[in-house]
């Protein structure tokens, strides 16, 4: 079977990283347009594992623009409450910086086809 998925879209917020069985993984979660609705957009959680999820935290925050590859998987768990849940997510194998430093974009000016590009992403703007 084949699961990939390539995604190019902006950070949320700033990439989080902890440890876990003595491995780095740095979570976050970036906005992707869908480019046959221009006010649409998907929030799409994201983990990689090891160097890779380390330079993303230490090169990337909020707003900054990043390309991924990776495969979905899909976790079930229990929250704080006992209900359970279901969370789709993609596990990272390449995070390609799209942006030349911190919050500095590698592109021209502002593209307005792109609904997020210039704007502010709040959590009430993120689904879950």
């Amino acid at each position: 079977m084949i699961n990939v998925i390539t995604l190019t879209g902006n950070m949320t917020r700033d990439p989080e990283t902890r440890t876990v069985n003595d491995k780095v993984v740095c979570n976050f979660t970036m906005a992707v347009n869908r480019p046959w609705k221009t006010d649409d957009v998907d929030f799409i959680r994201c983990q990689v594992w090891g160097n890779i999820g380390e330079n993303t935290a230490k090169y990337c925050s909020k707003g900054s623009k990043v390309g991924i590859v990776g495969r979905l998987q899909i976790r079930n768990y229990e929250d704080k409450e006992g209900n359970k849940k279901t969370i789709a997510e993609v596990n990272c194998n390449q995070v390609q910086f799209l942006d030349n430093k911190k919050g500095e974009s590698n592109s021209s000016p502002s593209n307005e086809d792109d609904p997020i590009e210039g704007k502010e992403v709040t959590d009430e703007d993120v689904p879950f």
